[in-house]
């Protein structure tokens, strides 16, 4: 079974109306032989914070040493979305063989009158998949309810309740006190349960936990009474004390001074513990998840046995291997990114993308935007039929323009039913518009660049919107019809269109992923000019995998065509443009400088000063020899060298920042004696994951970093944002490497891609200009041999997302899959460098310059002979 049909036959189901009750998952696990017997669960309710709380448990967890899963509602892009595990998400390749092994049991339940619903399959293959990718523990955001929601199926070793407000009263009540009793009813026999609610909610949460045998830890905000509900003026912690209080501090302050455009500063404290931490969810209420969270974390370590995924019992809990330190919490906390959710997409204007889909979290959303300084807000809205469009209208705040739309999904809002809604309540300049992409290109065409642009009333609107941020148009190489199935084949065509139109995409080849609404009109616009195309069998809820080919007259006239066909469809065209004309990229930096690749292809010379590097540890351990090692290099051609100061070779050891700056500024201040180094002919690049570093290496006279992390660490991202220099974005799963990890991927190259564009968008938020990221595939980091020669083989993919491409694949035990020994590998590696040049690369960090620069050069030569000289 294909992807597509597994997908079209999961979204499907939701024909079915929901069942209260949890009888139809328990035998469907059943079926499945019970996976969830050999888990640990932890279980998170609430109307409204329970996804972000659900996402920063998992993260500080995962922090621990524990493997996690993590299962949310609704996906942005991708149904894989809503399963992870250790941050990856579920591969298309596991939902095709869940729905593999349970079609006909599902079908036979629903030809019986008694069907599944699409949230409790999904439940039970998130399950599965957390089974069969053995984790430690699983966090599980609860659907609508609690007590017959369909992940109440599992016994969770510790739950949560975020807080309850008046929300879907037609299922779960008509009260906050019927409300909170059915949401706190998952609490299981003697398990504790963390919450923020107060008042009557709070009053129903500790009768219904008492009498499960459980404990209840209290959450509150700093600033308001934890039982009442009542604001304390002087924002100090009433008599009656919750037992953890959150404390908000606002957007987080930079290194600079600046205030972060996506990060905040917020307290935690208890008894025990006191964290003082950034995380990257701006908002007074996120500070309170953050709490819970954390909170959550220390129960769930107190009560987990790593590798067994059994809860341990009162006189067990805390006698064991797993611990939570003041580290774990505070990289957890800070790592927790959470897309959708208050997410800054763009700051010249400010555009934000949430997704608040009733009245209080519109009430929230608009004391976050409060903390923001801008002159005119505009309004892009689209929302559910069942929700309170009113309500939403006055929680937001006062905008001088909304645009009102829809997502292209059934449940959907008509935009003029929205804009009545708007009209009603006093709004100004109030627009239907039928498509979010067209609502978002008519408000931000309306804003200067003082101005704010807010997203949100669905998270469905914001999927679409986001697709216009991390959507790529991928070049392919269509060298054969092999070569065209397998095109086809991995953007999920379906069978029979694979058949008709392999044949028909012999020259030019992109893959573009779309929102399904702007499928049939960039078809119909290909089509019209003479070229193919070919769409995968997706469903409504997930982008759309669409297949391009044609001349590059046929493909330039469908540029021209969707760029007038509306402002939606200008990125879309863009897009394309710059895949099949790749001369119109640009890699100059964002500051005008030059940089050594903007004239060709060039090689990163690698110079690690260190004792345990994998190939050239302990060669350099002194300034001196480090810049004799760095002119021999650039004698043989290194337009760049990179200095390296701690190992992250598999099973290295991490050094301190101390040792590290040690080791890498005294180097980086001997080379400016170099000629060339100081006439800025030759970059100097400094290889490290710690923002520490970087600051004191750019200080010393480093003109870029290459992070291997990814510019994971927030802080990173600020130090480069500040010094305006490039950035390497590097992929990896983890670094060190553990040797042990492994990882699915449906298409490692095409996953990377995703993940580096996600990446980028995070980069870019943090204000680092697009011109200034290289990207790195990450060979070596968490992929295997013949992932790696994957990547290799396919480096022109990397185009699709503008910047110029490293490729580093110096001496790597790939090559031992190809029959090299590690000492043995000078010549293969020469040979990677000449097929990376060859698909695109721009750079190539390598050991030995020579050797590799003379391969770029012949590469070169044959690419365009009538530069040769003579």
């Amino acid at each position: 079974m294909d992807y597509h049909e597994a997908s079209n036959f999961l979204f499907g189901l939701r024909r079915f109306s929901v069942d209260p009750g949890t009888a139809s998952v328990r035998a469907l696990l059943d079926h499945l032989g019970n996976p969830e017997d050999d888990l640990a669960f932890v279980q998170i309710a609430g109307s409204n914070g329970k996804g972000s709380t659900a996402r920063i448990a998992e993260s500080i967890l995962r922090r621990s040493g524990l493997s996690v899963g993590l299962y949310t509602s609704p996906h942005l892009e991708d149904l894989t979305e809503r399963v992870r595990v250790d941050g990856r998400t579920m591969s298309e390749a596991a939902v095709a063989a869940f729905i593999s092994e349970t079609r006909e049991w599902l079908v036979d339940r629903a030809a019986d009158g008694d069907p599944l619903t699409f949230f409790e399959v999904v439940t039970a293959m998130a399950i599965w998949d957390f089974a069969r990718r053995d984790v430690d523990v699983a966090v599980l955001e609860v659907g609508l309810g609690g007590e017959h929601d369909a992940t109440s199926a599992v016994d969770p070793i510790t739950t949560a309740v975020t807080n309850v407000s008046l929300e879907h009263t037609d299922v779960l009540g008509d009260t906050i006190e019927e409300i909170a009793r059915t949401k706190a009813r998952i609490a299981a026999e003697g398990v504790p349960l963390v919450t923020a609610c107060d008042g009557e909610a709070l009053a129903v949460v500790r009768e219904v936990v008492a009498d499960a045998g459980g404990t209840v830890t209290t959450v509150a905000d700093a600033g308001r009474n934890s039982t009442a509900g009542e604001s304390v003026s002087d924002g100090s912690i009433p008599d009656e004390r919750a037992d953890v209080t959150a404390v908000y501090h606002g957007r987080f302050e930079t290194r600079t001074g600046a205030k972060s455009p996506t990060d905040a500063r917020i307290e935690i404290r208890c008894d025990e513990w006191d964290y003082d931490a950034r995380i990257p969810l701006v908002g007074r209420a996120q500070a309170t998840n953050a709490a819970i969270a954390a909170a959550l974390a220390h129960e769930t370590v107190d009560r987990i046995e790593p590798g067994h995924g059994e809860a341990l019992d009162a006189e067990q809990s805390g006698d064991h291997e797993v611990t939570l330190t003041d580290e774990h919490v505070l990289e957890g906390l800070a790592r927790a990114d959470w897309p959708g959710r208050f997410e800054v997409v763009g700051t010249d204007p400010l555009v934000v993308l949430d997704g608040a889909h009733n009245p209080d979290a519109c009430g929230r959303l608009a004391g976050t935007l409060a903390e923001y300084d801008y002159e005119d807000l505009h309004i892009v809205l689209a929302a559910m039929h069942e929700k309170d469009h009113r309500g939403i209208a006055n929680a937001l705040p006062e905008a001088t323009s909304v645009h009102t739309c829809a997502p292209d999904v059934p449940r959907a809002e008509d935009p003029e039913v929205l804009a009545a809604a708007f009209s009603d309540v006093g709004a100004g300049s109030v627009e239907a518009v039928e498509s979010v992409e067209a609502a978002l290109a008519a408000a931000r065409h309306r804003a200067d660049t003082d101005d704010c642009v807010l997203l949100t009333g669905s998270l469905f609107a914001v999927a679409e919107a986001r697709s216009g941020y991390t959507g790529h148009a991928v070049p392919k190489r269509v060298a054969s019809l092999s070569d065209a199935e397998a095109v086809l084949e991995d953007a999920n065509v379906p069978t029979t269109e694979r058949d008709r139109r392999r044949g028909e995409i012999p020259h030019r080849v992109v893959t573009l992923r779309l929102a399904s609404s702007r499928v049939e009109t960039v078809r119909r616009e290909v089509i019209a000019a003479g070229g193919s195309c070919a769409v995968s069998g997706g469903a409504d809820g997930e982008l759309i995998d669409v297949v391009l080919s044609g001349t590059l007259a046929q493909l330039r006239e469908t540029i021209e065509s969707l760029a007038a066909t509306g402002p939606e469809f200008s990125g879309i065209a863009n897009s394309i443009r710059a895949r099949i004309e790749p001369e119109t990229d640009s890699k100059a930096g964002g500051d005008g400088r030059d940089r050594p690749w903007e004239e060709g292809p060039v090689v990163m010379g690698i110079l690690n000063v260190t004792p345990d590097s994998f190939h050239d540890g302990g060669e350099h351990d002194s300034p001196e020899a480090a810049v004799e090692a760095a002119r021999r290099m650039i004698e043989d051609g290194a337009s760049v060298i990179d200095i390296g100061g701690e190992s992250t070779r598999p099973g290295a050891d991490p050094v301190s920042v101390e040792v590290e700056v040690d080791r890498v500024v005294p180097v980086v201040e001997a080379l400016q004696s170099l000629p060339s180094v100081a006439a800025g002919e030759v970059a100097l690049s400094v290889d490290t994951r710690k923002p520490d570093v970087a600051a004191a290496a750019l200080e010393a006279g480093a003109d870029l970093i290459n992070d291997v992390t990814g510019l994971e660490d927030p802080e990173m991202r600020e130090v480069v944002a500040a010094a305006g220099c490039p950035v390497v974005i590097m992929h990896s799963v983890e670094t060190p490497v553990d040797p042990g990890t492994d990882v699915e991927y449906d298409d490692v190259v095409e996953d990377v891609i995703d993940d580096l564009g996600e990446r980028i968008l995070r980069a870019q938020a943090a204000g680092i200009d697009r011109e200034d990221v290289i990207v790195d595939p990450g060979l070596g980091f968490g992929k295997s041999a013949a992932e790696n020669f994957e990547l290799l083989g396919r480096t022109d993919e990397f185009a699709a997302l503008g910047c110029p491409i490293l490729v580093g694949h110096s001496h790597k035990s790939m090559y031992g899959a190809a029959g090299y020994e590690p000492d043995d590998r000078e010549h293969a590696t020469v040979a990677g460098t000449a097929v990376a040049v060859e698909r695109g690369a721009d750079v190539v960090r390598v050991h030995d310059v020579a050797e590799n620069r003379a391969a770029v050069d012949v590469v070169e030569a044959a690419r365009d002979p009538d530069e040769l000289e003579g």
